[in-house]
């Protein structure tokens, strides 16, 4: 029986590619019928057959531009990639992907970033090689997005993991995907499968749904499911092998994650395993090093043993495997970045997420191809996998969306609606030990205090809609004395202080000087009513546990603020359970609040 003969009798999540290279397996879309994915399997062999090698390698890689216009100059693309704009960078290089950044200058607004994404298409077909981009971005929700309102926002993977409806989870994925899938981004890189079991990760925390591996397994296999099977685009689980249990941060430095074999099946490995099962088409790949899977000291992004060994071969995975974004600090503080480049590909990735020395590392993979250090076939088993996503998420003959259709599309009533009665079922009531809350709905004066420019008027603003008179005093994460000291003058004047914290535990990077503890500290020693809330990690309290009123939010967006309100103000019970422990300050192994408390009334 011929390859593609068999491929077109092969179950459905399994695919078997005959190619120019030998078979490598690959996913199919689940909805699609047999004599569908046999048509894609067709179609991507023809597109393959009519590469050069170069053409392949720019399959590979995965790129972005500064700006919001692809035929905008800008001098900082120039300085990258040699050439000055994004239409320009896809002629040099035909990248199989591209990524949307809002702090590099690529986002204003969802009908610019719709106009946006048919600009870089039409450079794409353009060239000779005339094969549509998949485009991507983080849109992961709660505390990492790429795209503000208008578009639909939610609480986030920890906000989801507090209300445990896995049916909201995935609802909330369908709504932000087909939102991006109106802007033209056909891949959204989520959801974290990450479990995180260290309150003090600074760089997972509330992106996580929860340290509980089988509630963090449920809600990344429905949120592959919102993505995928109810938006039709494709979902990114990440960071494989799991970056939940480490204190350093992969964008500074290189983490090593010590768990034993058994520690990584039981905790880390099954949300992966949960995504597999669920048909998750990418999955992204960690800069850590976890030495019980691969004793080398190289990062997961690149090892064999752990992309080939463990999650090919081991786990099953057969479909596209990018890598997080190699100008990070971590997968550079081994090699340099043109061998960066090669071993990636080595070990098993599929796709290489913003190189930073983009000549350089294309020129290293082409040369390795040449040499016979990489061979042809193993990136030719690359961009089946690439092309045959793009085939399945509809980029390959509908590569162009409709800007108009924006408006009754993204951050649509009901969208809005639906996000907002979402996220009031995951606040959680840590502390209510004076009987603060509810507060009774009387005109009073409330001052709104701590981090978050926006995130403390949104708050001021729907206090105000209930009959408070408001003051915002916005100290930030590092708060001046001069700071605290007006704080707790205003404090003084108001019947109730409201102050937000954000990771305020975090007292190596964020708050140095725990200024935001002290800010806290200060108010309550004014014996004014003092209602704490954390907008980001839970785990704040452990650092002020005098506080009698303590709240979790697990966001600071605007929709994560008014469901705050409705909870001071007694409109919805608290309904959230903490979906972690809260340690006790230093002391990690023992819980100061356990996984799912939470107060209600």
């Amino acid at each position: 029986m011929s390859a593609l003969r068999r491929f077109a009798v092969a179950s459905l999540g399994l695919a078997t590619i005959a190619s120019l290279a030998p078979a490598v397996a690959v996913s199919a879309p689940p909805p699609e019928p047999q004599s569908a994915a046999f048509t894609n399997l067709q179609q991507a062999s023809k597109a393959l057959q009519g590469m050069t090698l170069e053409d392949k390698i720019g399959q590979m890689f995965v790129l972005f531009a500064y700006g919001p216009d692809a035929s905008k100059p800008d001098a900082r693309n120039t300085t990258l990639y040699g050439v000055a704009t994004p239409a320009e960078v896809i002629a040099k290089y035909k990248p199989g992907g591209w990524i949307y950044f809002s702090a590099r200058g690529n986002v204003e607004n969802p009908t610019q970033l719709a106009t946006y994404s048919n600009q870089l298409q039409q450079a794409a077909l353009k060239t000779g090689l005339r094969v549509p981009l998949t485009i991507a971005t983080d849109q992961e929700q709660g505390v990492v997005v790429r795209i503000g309102p208008p578009a639909t926002q939610f609480g986030g993977n920890m906000a989801h993991g507090a209300s445990r409806d896995l049916k909201d989870a995935r609802t909330a994925a369908g709504i932000t995907g087909r939102e991006l899938k109106a802007m033209g981004i056909r891949q959204d890189y989520a959801p974290v499968a990450d479990v995180n079991v260290n309150a003090l990760n600074p760089v997972i925390g509330v992106r996580s749904f929860s340290s509980d591996p089988t509630l963090v397994s449920d809600m990344t296999a429905a949120q592959v499911k919102g993505y995928q099977n109810d938006a039709g685009i494709m979902a990114t689980a990440k960071h494989f092998p799991g970056h939940g249990d480490t204190r350093d941060d992969s964008h500074t430095s290189l983490p090593t994650i010590n768990h034993t074999l058994e520690e990584w099946n039981t905790i880390d490995a099954p949300p992966f395993k949960a995504a597999i099962k669920a048909g998750i088409d990418s999955i992204m790949t960690a800069h850590i090093v976890v030495p019980s899977l691969d004793p080398s000291g190289d990062p997961a992004t690149l090892s064999k043993p752990i992309l080939t060994g463990v999650l090919r071969d081991q786990l099953g995975f057969k479909g596209l495997v990018i890598t997080d974004a190699l100008e990070m600090a971590a997968v550079r503080s081994k090699y340099g970045d043109a061998e960066v480049a090669v071993r990636a590909i080595e070990a098993g990735a599929d796709q290489l997420l913003l190189p930073p020395a983009p000549d350089v590392q294309f020129k290293a993979v082409v040369d390795a191809v040449k040499s016979g250090r990489i061979s042809e076939r193993q990136v030719n088993e690359s961009v089946l996998r690439v092309l045959l996503m793009k085939l399945k998420n509809g980029a390959m003959f509908h590569p162009y969306v409709d800007p108009a259709k924006i408006a009754t599309t993204v951050g649509t009533p009901a969208s809005l609606a639906t996000a907002q009665k979402i996220v009031d079922k995951s606040v959680t009531v840590v502390k209510n030990d004076t009987n603060t809350l509810p507060l009774a709905n009387t005109p009073r004066k409330v001052l709104v205090t701590g981090w978050g420019v926006t995130t403390t008027q949104a708050l001021a603003n729907s206090l105000a809609t209930r009959g408070a008179t408001t003051t915002v005093a916005q100290t930030g994460a590092q708060p001046t004395d001069a700071a605290i000291t007006d704080a707790v003058t205003k404090a003084q004047a108001n019947d109730v202080t409201v102050v937000l914290t954000q990771k305020a535990w975090d007292t190596r990077v964020v708050d140095p000087n725990a200024k935001q503890q002290k800010l806290v500290k200060d108010l309550l020693a004014t014996g004014k009513t003092v209602i704490v809330v954390a907008v980001r990690d839970p785990y704040d309290i452990a650092y002020f546990t005098a506080a009698p009123t303590y709240v979790a939010t697990y966001g600071f967006a605007a929709v994560s603020m008014e469901s705050l309100a409705k909870v001071l103000y007694g409109e919805v019970s608290p309904a959230g359970k903490l979906p972690v422990d809260i340690p006790v300050a230093g002391q990690p192994a023992t819980p100061l609040y356990k996984f799912g408390h939470g107060l209600t009334w």
